[in-house]
């Protein structure tokens, strides 16, 4: 009975292997791929890394950093809309730079009407003033002048009648009265010559220093605007309202670090591919005017050709490592430029990396 039992079990084994092998033999069709892989489409084309970018005549991307430093209070734009030159993007809290703005421009202000003042001296009742103090003390001088004379002929006719020290006073009066009345007729034309023009320039002076002052403190205000420098795309906005930025840009709480608070690019019908072409690689790179060049979006079986802009002529480290164990970090590489029109079936955007294939004409 065991016999038959180790027997059974020895041919469901036997059975089992045989239907395993087989089923393990039958070979799957393979799946078709998701795209067909990038293929070199030159004869002896060098391959290079690319990155979609906004299409500028000179330069990258613009990034934004503000003048000022302050709490965001509000921003006018989103992202991907196309905006002017010289329009309002973003508004910093300006509340303290504004009252200070409106105290400079009232001490400008205030200094002017004070030059003004100076300048339309004399006064017309000032004046008036002044011919009055002249006629009374002519008018006070002609008084002493007539009792000394009437005490002066009382004396010679009887000097008994006037005493010496009478006289002598009466005479002292007339003195006075007549130094007073030169006092005030030099008083008069003093204040008949207006300010003196000394006075006059220094509050120029101070009028101009006020003007200044304020029209830099109006200028600073202004800063508190962020506007665009030229026409183009809203790439990216970095910062919300109520978020703290500074000339050195926002704060990102992923990356920890500062970074621009806002992204523009170009506004024209084309986007910019930039190519690193490995050092190695440099000297296969045919003349300017023979470049040809074709772009692979990964991931689909789009390719684009490239239209040959500029090669920016600085061997730079290399920022984008592909990983493999044969790769040097200390890498350097030749950004070459490319552009191409926006395609109207296929949604590329700036930051995007692409295939690139490089040869020649």
């Amino acid at each position: 009975m065991r016999n038959r039992v180790i027997f059974i079990l020895a041919v469901i084994g036997l059975v089992a292997g045989l239907v395993s092998a087989y089923l393990f033999g039958i070979e799957k069709k393979p799946q078709p791929p998701a795209f067909t892989p990038a293929s070199n489409p030159y004869g002896a084309g060098i391959y290079a890394n690319g990155i979609i970018e906004s299409y500028q005549t000179n330069g990258e991307n613009i990034t934004i950093y503000p003048e000022v430093a302050g709490t965001v209070a509000k921003i006018m734009v989103a992202e991907g809309q196309g905006v002017t030159r010289g329009m309002p993007l973003l508004m910093i809290d300006d509340t303290v730079q504004r009252a200070t703005t409106a105290q400079q421009e009232a001490q400008a202000s205030a200094a002017r009407a004070l030059l003004e003042e100076l300048r339309a001296q004399p006064r017309k009742e000032t004046l008036q003033v002044a011919q009055a103090q002249v006629e009374y003390a002519a008018a006070g001088l002609k008084n002493a002048q007539d009792q000394f004379d009437k005490q002066r002929s009382a004396y010679r006719l009887d000097p008994g009648s006037v005493s010496r020290d009478a006289l002598d006073n009466a005479e002292n009066a007339v003195v006075v009265a007549r130094t007073n009345l030169g006092v005030v007729r030099r008083q008069y034309d003093l204040t008949k010559a207006g300010a003196w023009v000394y006075d006059i320039r220094n509050q120029e002076r101070q009028y101009e220093a006020s003007t200044k002052a304020y029209l830099a403190s109006r200028a600073l205000l202004d800063k508190y605007v962020v506007k665009a420098p030229a026409n183009g795309v809203i790439l990216s906005i970095n910062a919300a309202a109520g978020g703290y930025v500074s000339p050195q840009g926002a704060y990102d709480s992923y990356t920890q670090a500062l970074g621009p608070v806002i992204v523009m690019g170009g506004a024209q019908g084309y986007l910019g591919v930039r190519c690193y072409i490995d050092e190695i690689l440099v000297h296969r790179l045919p003349q300017p005017g023979r470049i040809a060049a074709k772009m692979f979006i990964r991931g689909t079986d789009v390719n684009i050709p490239l239209e040959y802009v500029r090669i920016q002529p600085y061997i730079s480290p290399k920022i984008q490592l592909s990983n493999q164990r044969t790769e040097r970090v200390d890498v350097r590489v030749l950004p070459v430029l490319f552009r191409f029109a926006k395609p109207k079936d296929t949604a590329l955007y700036p930051g995007q990396l692409v295939d690139v294939y490089i040869g020649g004409k």
